[in-house]
């Protein structure tokens, strides 16, 4: 399983009420199939309510176009699966990201665009929270 954390440095110095609230952004999630036209994070930890985005990548890890996206709520989301709106070979790499729903104009309408502020990237100390996966 891959797991990608971008926040680092947290200190927990509360009790556990604390952690709860203030969980670790993340995504963790494997290579796996994708002939079913699905892609699956098996948990995503999201600082507020927002979209797990599946965009194209490539050796560079740059973002690329969105070809998926699913709605997340705030904290430990388990299964998320994002319905994939083009194909996707096998062998191509795809990044899971976690944005925001801030900025757009509805509530509960995926609005990014490449390069858009509407739902954005959550970033973590610059970081951007995501992991890479490969269809199989």
């Amino acid at each position: 399983m891959k797991t990608t954390i971008l926040a680092t440095g947290l200190i927990l110095t509360a009790g556990t009420a604390f952690a709860d609230d203030h969980m670790m952004p993340m995504v963790e999630a494997m290579d796996q199939s994708v002939a079913n036209g699905v892609v699956s994070a098996e948990m995503i930890s999201a600082p507020e309510n927002g979209w797990l985005v599946v965009h194209r990548t490539d050796a560079d890890m740059a973002p690329g176009p969105v070809v998926g996206y699913a709605p997340l709520r705030a904290g430990e989301n388990t299964d998320v699966a994002a319905i994939l709106q083009e194909e996707v070979a096998s062998g191509d790499m795809l990044m899971l990201m976690v944005h925001s729903e801030a900025g757009g104009m509805k509530t509960g309408v995926f609005e990014y665009t490449l390069g858009a502020k509407e739902d954005g990237p959550i970033r973590v100390d610059g970081d951007l929270v995501m992991t890479v996966v490969t269809a199989e």
